[in-house]
């Protein structure tokens, strides 16, 4: 298939088009560039990349395409709740104008990247794709936002599908620290310990960033009837663990000691998440990364890319302070997170 993955120079993205691009798919990129130059290792190339912001898409900007892989996003709950009327412009209002101009120019194909997020505070029993929704960050409400805004548009010749991922982990070659397993590896790397910022009971289901793009893969290549305006949870079931045991985890292979943040607490969002239907349904989506797998990953890209805490836990790896340094350096307006 001819596909548009927007967002894909980002930390998803840079997974996701050499994983399509090796499955045999041709892949056009369109990303706002927030995060170029932020670069963990090689980047992908060999294909066409546009610069663009998703909501000023045309149908004539997506003419020709058999389908539109939507991960293009305000990335995390720190962001979301710096600007939230911001957040619900670009991951909902902007979502919805990706799918609507997609259906608009003929695309049949519609594949959103939702988040388990929006199960948010839903306690300690497993959440199916039909369970109710307690978002309690402006991210988790914009992606029920625009799955409710996009659902409408499906019919006989427009089929989006909700991949809802867990919480995603691994190495990219655009990093993210500001994730838990990330986070707690990298800063056990750089810092020597394994620095919780709540007091670790909250539940977490986890996904490695390459079993996202799996999942991604399948659902493009599934038979349109099996994800017709469908919504997948996206993961695994042994790894929805509670955050101590990724901290436990990352201390027993690093050998860094845990520690606690000053004023660590409980943490509002706690969901355990069922997977039972897309193992059933897409049954190539299946999961091949451990969480231990993960940490070893990260672990060794670190020494290799030689990872400072400096780096680690700025601009570059940090979603919310490159956000704060392209404002500070007058190329981004936070009031409408468009760039200058």
């Amino acid at each position: 298939m001819r596909v548009l993955v927007d967002g894909d120079r980002g930390y998803l993205g840079a997974v996701m088009v050499p994983v399509l691009r090796a499955a045999g798919h041709d892949v056009v990129g369109l990303d706002v560039g927030w995060y170029d130059g932020c670069d963990f290792g090689a980047q992908p190339d060999g294909y066409e990349q546009r610069t663009g912001d998703v909501r000023d898409a045309t149908p004539e900007d997506l003419d020709g395409f058999d389908a539109v892989i939507h991960l293009a996003a305000i990335s995390n709950d720190p962001i979301g709740h710096l600007n939230p009327d911001a957040t619900y412009d670009v991951n909902a209002r902007g979502a919805v104008h990706m799918a609507r101009v997609a259906k608009e120019a003929g695309v049949p194909r519609f594949l959103f990247s939702s988040s388990c997020s929006l199960y948010g505070a839903g306690g300690d029993a497993p959440v199916t794709e039909d369970g109710e929704f307690h978002p309690v960050t402006p991210y988790g409400e914009s992606k029920v936002m625009a799955e409710q805004g996009i659902s409408p548009l499906a019919d006989e010749s427009f089929s989006p599908t909700y991949l809802r991922n867990a919480t995603a982990y691994g190495s990219s070659p655009r990093l993210r620290a500001d994730i838990v397993v990330n986070n707690l590896t990298g800063t056990a790397y750089t810092r020597g310990e394994v620095r919780l910022q709540s007091d670790g009971s909250p539940w977490r289901p986890l996904v490695h960033a390459r079993d996202i793009a799996a999942a991604f893969l399948a659902a493009l290549e599934a038979p349109r009837e099996v994800v017709h305006d469908q919504a997948f949870n996206v993961g695994r079931d042994e790894d929805v663990v509670q955050i101590r045991t990724i901290a436990e985890q990352v201390s027993e292979i690093t050998g860094a000691p845990v520690s606690f943040a000053d004023g660590a607490g409980p943490d509002a969002r706690n969901y355990r998440v069922d997977f039972t239907k897309i193992r059933t349904l897409l049954p190539a989506a299946d999961p091949s990364w451990t969480v231990p797998d993960g940490i070893r990953e990260i672990w060794k890209d670190a020494a290799d890319r030689a990872l400072t805490a400096d780096d680690f836990e700025g601009a570059r790896f940090v979603r919310l302070e490159r956000i704060r340094q392209l404002a500070a350096d007058g190329r981004l307006d936070i009031s409408t997170l468009r760039l200058r």
